[in-house]
């Protein structure tokens, strides 16, 4: 399958974390995060964190993952179905799936705004926080990717290409997120009312597909 004409990015972030995005205008790396430590609920696993603040990227030299936001390429990731399974050994987390929000962001805006900023970016062809991770920063291997691991519903023989990742440099600005994709009508109400009435406010939807 060749990209999609309009790549969309997704980050999952637990909705109590939503505040404090809305107060730094910004969505932060784990180094920043880990320095920082912004209210809400850390989701993932804290092993696998700590292990990306020490891997590099090839195309990025110098450039740790944890130094970059982190998205994929699909909602309904695998690491949101390790959340809604609840019982890996590694995940803190047990809270389930049901407060997870998807920020969604358009890659070309992305990529254009890490232009005007300076930011370095890259994208994996699976999990970042493995050891045996590909990356890139040149968009004509864009096609490297395997997009049809990243649109499959079913991914169990597709575990790895499911797992490919954007990264994009120290922060991302709230600006860019276009849409919040939650998984009820009473998420739906909730997040809407800690967007703020002035200042940017993405459209919250209701997205019961995104989820497990």
């Amino acid at each position: 399958m060749a990209p999609p004409a309009n790549p969309k990015l997704y980050h999952i972030v637990h909705m109590d974390r939503l505040p404090s995005i809305l107060a730094d205008d910004s969505l932060w790396c784990d180094a920043e995060v880990a320095r920082h430590a912004p209210e809400g609920t850390t989701i993932g696993m804290g092993t696998i964190k700590q292990r990306r603040l020490q891997l590099t990227l090839r195309s990025r030299p110098g450039l740790h993952v944890g130094e970059c936001v982190p998205f994929y390429f699909c909602p309904r990731s695998v690491m949101l179905y390790l959340i809604h399974q609840g019982n890996h050994p590694e995940l803190d987390y047990r809270g389930g799936q049901d407060p997870i929000l998807h920020l969604e962001a358009d890659l070309w805006r992305v990529l254009a705004w890490a232009r005007q900023q300076g930011r370095r970016w890259a994208f994996t062809l699976s999990n970042a926080g493995s050891r045996y991770f590909e990356d890139r920063a040149d968009l004509a291997q864009l096609p490297e990717i395997d997009w049809d691991a990243v649109q499959a519903r079913d991914w169990r023989l597709r575990k790895e290409g499911k797992q490919a990742e954007f990264l994009i440099e120290h922060s991302l600005s709230w600006a860019l997120v276009d849409r919040i994709g939650v998984c009820s009508r009473d998420i739906q109400r909730r997040v809407a009312a800690m967007l703020p009435p002035a200042g940017h406010r993405p459209r919250v939807e209701v997205r019961p597909d995104w989820y497990y």
